[in-house]
């Protein structure tokens, strides 16, 4: 599968975790390793965490994860 600078974009500096959705898109999970400040986006679809910087790395993994393991989305923009 080949991936597109929109479906695998150059990772951020606060990178944590970087998982792949059905279709080899990134869903990034970024923020503090401790605290309360993480959130994940899927470069497929656009979707993010529901409370941006308002939750703690256990919870946001978990929801990035199943996330990831839903989305069908490889965004890619028309011009």
């Amino acid at each position: 599968m080949k991936l597109s600078l929109k479906t695998n974009p150059v990772e951020p500096g606060d990178l944590l975790i970087r998982m792949h959705n059905q279709v080899g898109a990134a869903v990034d999970v970024t923020g503090e390793k401790y605290g309360q400040s993480c959130r994940w986006l899927c470069h497929g679809c656009g979707e993010r965490s529901e409370m941006p910087e308002s939750d703690y790395l256990f919870f946001i993994r978990r929801s990035a994860n199943t996330h990831a393991g839903d989305c069908r989305a490889a965004y890619h923009r028309i011009r």
